[in-house]
């Protein structure tokens, strides 16, 4: 699931989520670009003082009408985390890790 303004955006996905800063751009041609960050989440209880550091992310996507094909890298190890389908509109399902 995605939400995507001019300020930025958020993004949840299995057992994470994300953010996009603004300044994330689409090309004339569909191309989606941006940066942001990456919180990789866990099963079980969540203590209190307990702090998810962020990992700095890319975003890449190619939208076709209402289609959006994202992927998503970690830029500190260029990992890449996932390619997401998503449909302007609807929300997929995201499983949570328990």
């Amino acid at each position: 699931a995605m939400v995507l303004t001019e300020d930025g955006g958020t993004l949840e996905y299995d057992c994470a989520h994300g953010t996009i800063d603004a300044g994330w751009t689409i090309s004339s041609e569909g191309l989606l670009t941006g940066t942001g960050q990456h919180f990789q989440e866990h099963g079980g209880p969540i203590a209190e003082d307990e702090v998810i550091e962020p990992r700095p992310a890319s975003y890449e996507g190619l939208l076709r009408g209402d289609d959006l094909r994202l992927t998503i890298t970690l830029t500190d190890s260029a990992q890449v985390l996932g390619t997401f389908d998503l449909k302007r509109g609807e929300t997929g399902p995201v499983f949570k890790c328990l």
